[in-house]
C-alpha cells in the first residue's frame, strides 16, 4: 500500500504507469484476444488517467492511450502520396493458373531459392501507416493513409488513431529487438469483424436506416467518417502484413516480416504458412476456405508471395502487380435468377456492353439486378434468350456476371432472342464492329453516352479525383446543357452549381474547389483522363516522365514512344491515332486555355547508351536485374527481354542459358557485370 500511495503523490510517475498499463492490455485484448481485466477495470484505469493529464496538461503526450479520439471533426481528407505505389495483385482461381505463376516466377529467379508464404486475404480496406521517431526515444504513428488510386491516398490520421490494435507508439526497446530504425512505415488492412457488422446494421435498422451492404463497404465508409467517435464506436481492427523502411520493402523476407510485425505489437493474422509447392498451396487454401464462416470477419482468398526478398527484386514488376505475389480468390458466390431484360450500355470509348436485367438476387451480402454479358459473342456462347434462368456469380465477390444458363424442369427455356442493336441506343448513329474486334462501337463523336461517360470517368479517383462528380450531377449538367466536353467543367460557376437539384450553398462551393483543384492533377492524371486506348495509370506516369509535357508527347514518333518502359507498338499506334484526331486537339487546347496543367517533372536520363539495347540474362555478381535494367535505362539505353539483330549487347552472370547461346550465334558482344560498368563510365571504352 505504501508504494501505491507515494506513486499517486507524483503525478508524472502515475501516469507513465498507467499509459504502459493501458498500452499492454489494448494490446492484449485488441491483437491477442486474451485479456486479462474486464471492461469495467479499463474503464476506470483510462479515467484515472484523463482525470491526471486534465489536473497536469503537461503530462498529456500525443501517444497516451486517451489521444485516440478526440479533437474536432474534419471538414475533408488532405491527399498524401505513397511513399511507393500500393498496387494490386493479379489473381489466379485454379491449381493449374497457380502452376503456372509458380513456374514463371521460378524461371524468371534464376538460381535464387523460391519458397512461398500464405497469408489468408482480408476483405477490407488497405492502408499505409507511417512512423517517426518519437521526441524522446522510440517511435510514433504520425500518419495513416488510405489506398487512394494507389499512387496517392487520403490522410486518415484521426480516425487510425481510434482502431485499438493499431500501437500510436513502439519503445525504443521493441523497435531494437525487432531490428528496426525509428523510422519505418506498416501496411495492412482495415477491417470490421462480423460482429461488429451487425451491431452496425441493427443500429440503423433501429435508426430507420437501411443496413450495410457488406463488411467491406462498411468499414471504408467508417474509415472516411469525418468524426473520429462515430469510427472508435465501429470496432474495426488493423492486420499488418507489409513493412517497409525508407519506402524499401524490409529486406528479411515476408516471412521475417511478419515476425518482426508481431514483436512490434501489431496484430498479425494467425492463419499462415509456408510453403514450395503447388499441391501445398492448395492445401493451405481448401484449408483456408474450409474455415472460411469461422473466422468471425471476411476474406475472399489467399495471397501467395515470394519469401525472399532478393527474389522479389529480381522477379519485380508488371505495371500494375508484383510478379512475385498473386492472390488465389475462392471460388465466386453465386445465385440463380432470371433474365428479364437485355439493356445496352456506352461507354467513353463508344463501346456498347449488353447487360442483363434480372430480378433482383441476394449474393455475398449484396442485393444484385444487373450483370455484365461482355458482347455479343458472349451471349450468342452461352446460347441466351430473354426469359432464361441463369446463374449469376460475383466474380472476385465483386462484379456481377451471367455464367450459364440454367436448363432443367424447374427453370424453363425464354423465348426471345436478342437482337444486337445496329443503331446507337443513345443517340440512333451508326453502330460498326471493326474487323479483329469483338466489340460493337458508336461511331458519333458527340454521343451524349460518350460524354456522360467522358466525364464521370474524368472526374474519377485516380483520374483527374474531383469529388462529387458523381452520376446524378453529370446527368444534371448535360441535361441543362452547362457542359459539352470535359473541358467545360472549367467553365462552371458556383451559381450554376448552387442551382442544381438537391445541391446547398455548401456542397456547390465544395464541388467548384474540387475542380478548380483539379487543375493541378498534372500531365499522368490528364493522359488517363483523356481515355487514351491502352494507356492506363502505369503507362500514363511512365509517358509523362519520359516527356514532360503534353506538347512533346503530342510530338512523338513512334520510335519515341516505343522508346519508354511497356509501350509497344499497339500503345504507340493509339497514341500516333489519339493525337492525330482535330477534336482530341481541339479538346486539349480548351483545357489548356482553362488553366490545365499540362506538364510533369521529366525524368532526367543520359544520353550515353542512347540507341542501344541490352538484354540480361542470369545472375550478376552484385547488381540484381532491376537495379542492372534502371542503370541502363537512367543512362538513356533500352532494356529487351529476348535477343535478337537488333540487341546491342547481351550482359550474362551465372546460369545464363538459352540468351546467351543465341547472342553467340548471332555474334552479339557478350558484357559481364564488370563490362556493363566500364561501359557506362566510359561509353567509348567497348566502340
Amino acid at each position: 500500500m505504501g508504494d501505491r500511495a507515494n506513486t499517486h503523490s507524483d503525478p508524472a510517475k502515475r501516469a507513465a504507469e498507467l499509459r504502459d498499463a493501458l498500452r499492454r492490455h489494448e494490446h492484449l485484448y485488441y491483437v491477442l484476444d486474451a485479456p486479462e481485466i474486464s471492461d469495467t477495470q479499463y474503464d476506470a484505469l483510462i479515467n484515472e488517467l484523463k482525470r491526471i493529464e486534465d489536473a497536469h496538461p503537461d503530462l498529456l503526450t500525443p501517444d497516451s492511450p486517451t489521444q485516440r479520439v478526440g479533437g474536432k471533426p474534419a471538414d475533408g481528407f488532405k491527399k498524401v502520396r505513397h511513399s511507393r505505389p500500393m498496387l494490386s495483385l493479379d489473381n489466379a482461381y485454379s491449381a493449374e493458373e497457380l502452376a503456372d505463376w509458380d513456374r514463371r516466377v521460378r524461371d524468371l529467379a534464376g538460381n535464387l531459392p523460391v519458397e512461398y508464404t500464405t497469408e489468408l486475404k482480408l476483405d477490407g480496406l488497405s492502408v499505409a501507416l507511417r512512423y517517426e521517431p518519437a521526441e524522446k526515444d522510440g517511435a510514433r504513428l504520425t500518419t495513416g493513409i488510405t489506398r487512394g488510386d494507389g499512387q496517392i491516398g487520403e490522410d486518415v490520421t484521426t480516425n487510425i488513431r481510434t482502431i485499438r490494435s493499431v500501437p500510436l507508439s513502439i519503445s525504443a526497446e521493441t523497435l531494437k529487438k525487432a531490428g528496426l530504425p525509428q523510422g519505418f512505415e506498416v501496411r495492412g488492412e482495415v477491417v470490421m469483424p462480423e460482429a461488429a457488422f451487425l451491431l452496425l446494421n441493427e443500429e440503423r435498422e433501429q435508426q430507420g436506416l437501411p443496413p450495410a451492404v457488406n463488411p467491406r463497404n462498411a468499414a471504408a465508409g467508417t474509415l472516411r467518417t469525418l468524426e473520429p467517435s462515430i469510427v472508435a464506436n465501429r470496432r474495426l481492427a488493423f492486420y499488418a502484413y507489409f513493412l517497409l523502411v525508407d519506402g524499401e520493402y524490409w529486406p528479411q523476407g515476408q516471412a521475417a516480416t511478419l515476425d518482426a510485425l508481431t514483436t512490434l505489437g501489431f496484430r498479425v493474422n494467425p492463419h499462415r504458412g509456408r510453403v514450395d509447392s503447388v499441391d501445398d498451396m492448395m492445401r493451405f487454401i481448401d484449408a483456408a476456405e474450409a474455415k472460411r464462416a469461422t473466422l468471425g470477419y471476411e476474406i475472399d482468398g489467399v495471397v501467395l508471395k515470394v519469401d525472399s526478398h532478393a527474389a522479389q527484386l529480381r522477379l519485380g514488376y508488371t505495371g500494375r502487380a508484383p510478379r512475385w505475389a498473386i492472390a488465389y480468390k475462392f471460388t465466386a458466390k453465386s445465385g440463380i435468377t432470371q433474365v428479364r431484360a437485355i439493356s445496352v450500355n456506352v461507354g467513353r470509348t463508344g463501346k456498347l456492353t449488353p447487360v442483363a436485367e434480372l430480378t433482383p438476387v441476394f449474393i455475398g451480402g449484396t442485393t444484385v439486378s444487373r450483370a455484365t454479358l461482355h458482347n455479343a459473342d458472349f451471349i450468342e456462347r452461352l446460347g441466351l434468350l430473354v426469359g432464361d434462368w441463369v446463374r449469376v456469380e460475383r466474380g472476385g465477390d465483386v462484379i456481377p456476371k451471367v455464367a450459364e444458363v440454367i436448363e432443367d424442369a424447374d427453370h424453363p427455356r425464354g423465348t426471345v432472342r436478342f437482337a444486337f442493336p445496329k443503331v446507337c441506343p443513345e443517340c440512333q448513329s451508326e453502330v460498326v464492329r471493326v474487323e479483329g474486334e469483338v466489340d460493337y462501337r458508336c461511331v458519333n463523336v458527340d454521343c451524349p453516352a460518350k460524354l456522360r461517360e467522358s466525364l464521370l470517368h474524368f472526374g474519377r479517383r485516380g483520374v483527374m479525383n474531383i469529388e462529387g462528380l458523381g452520376d446524378a450531377v453529370v446527368q444534371q449538367l448535360l441535361d441543362r446543357g452547362l457542359v459539352h466536353s470535359v473541358a467545360d467543367l472549367y467553365a462552371l460557376t458556383e451559381e450554376q452549381l448552387a442551382a442544381l437539384d438537391r445541391f446547398a450553398e455548401k456542397s456547390a462551393h465544395a464541388l467548384f474547389e474540387e475542380i478548380k483543384k483539379s487543375k493541378q492533377a498534372g500531365l499522368a492524371r490528364l493522359l488517363m483522363g483523356q481515355g487514351v486506348r491502352f494507356v492506363g495509370e502505369r503507362t500514363a506516369e511512365l509517358l509523362a516522365q519520359e516527356f514532360g509535357s503534353m506538347d512533346a508527347l503530342a510530338a512523338a514518333s513512334a520510335e519515341e514512344l516505343e522508346r519508354v518502359e511497356e509501350v509497344g507498338p499497339r500503345i504507340s499506334q493509339a497514341i500516333l491515332e489519339f493525337f492525330a484526331q482535330p477534336a482530341n486537339l481541339a479538346l486539349i487546347q480548351s483545357l489548356r486555355d482553362a488553366g490545365v496543367i499540362m506538364t510533369a517533372e521529366k525524368k532526367q536520363r543520359s544520353s550515353q547508351l542512347s540507341g542501344l539495347t541490352f538484354v540480361l540474362t542470369g545472375t550478376l555478381p552484385t547488381l540484381t536485374r532491376d537495379e542492372a535494367k534502371k542503370k541502363i535505362e537512367d543512362a538513356g539505353g533500352k532494356t529487351a527481354g529476348s535477343v535478337s539483330k537488333k540487341t546491342s549487347y547481351v550482359v550474362a552472370g551465372e546460369e545464363a542459358g538459352s540468351k546467351l547461346d543465341k547472342a553467340l550465334q548471332l555474334k552479339v558482344p557478350v558484357l559481364d557485370e564488370a563490362g556493363l560498368l566500364a561501359l557506362l563510365a566510359s561509353p567509348s571504352a567497348l566502340h
